[in-house]
């Protein structure tokens, strides 16, 4: 059997028992012992079975703590609300153009956004933005007239959540050097968010099991009730 690297035996903490979310926030935090910041991040199991579609969970959180990253936001619209997109802080602009870009294999940003009327050349991406998640859709806020305010959000902490084949939700919360505080806000942020966008067709336990781990560190299981559930 092959020995394990000297960072995995310097693991600590009980991995198999669900600990409240504050001991497991502390467990991740003493873990994380990367040379850089490592991101934290929450597995959600949830009780649904995503192939149906009133199974299908998906939405937006705004994290009270942000998310520790400088999201890079892309922005498809026209005339005014280019300009409103700018002065709210986006990092790349356009219309036609930028969406040639895209076509072209043009992917430096983390977050697309796109006015209503510009969804018919969009769509053209679905190809594109699909499969990494970045397709703009109105039932996450990313498509809207109120770019700034979108703009915003996404620079200031907000998420987007789906559940993938599995029913499992993973998101990142924060990064290690947060507080305790700070991730166990998120964290609670998340978790309320899922409760809220419980889907119709969802029965029996709907969050089921809860798991948090960094980068390069260990997975320790949260005590659900410990997470208003």
């Amino acid at each position: 059997m092959a020995k394990q690297p000297k960072r995995i035996q310097a693991w600590t903490g009980d991995r198999n028992t669900a600990h409240p979310l504050e001991a497991a926030v502390k467990l991740v935090k003493e873990n994380a012992k990367a040379k850089f910041d490592e991101s934290v991040e929450i597995a959600v199991n949830l009780g649904v079975d995503p192939r149906h579609a009133d199974q299908q969970v998906r939405g937006v959180v705004n994290l009270p703590s942000g998310t520790g990253r400088d999201v890079r936001v892309a922005v498809i619209a026209k005339d005014a609300k280019q300009e409103e997109a700018k002065a709210a802080g986006a990092d790349i602009v356009g219309a036609e153009d930028l969406v040639e870009r895209i076509q072209g294999g043009f992917m430096e940003f983390d977050r697309v956004i796109a006015t209503p009327d510009m969804m018919a050349l969009v769509g053209r991406l679905g190809k594109v933005l699909g499969p990494r998640g970045l397709m703009p859709n109105p039932r996450v806020g990313t498509v809207t007239p109120n770019v700034a305010q979108a703009v915003k959000d996404a620079k200031g902490g907000a998420i987007e959540f789906r559940t993938e084949k599995t029913g499992i939700i993973h998101a990142g919360i924060g990064k290690a050097s947060f507080s305790e505080d700070a991730i166990i806000a998120n964290a609670k942020a998340l978790v309320d968010a899922l409760n809220r966008a419980k889907p119709s067709g969802a029965k029996g336990t709907y969050i089921k099991k809860i798991s948090l781990s960094s980068t390069m560190g260990p997975g320790f299981k949260v005590d659900t009730s410990s997470v208003g559930v």
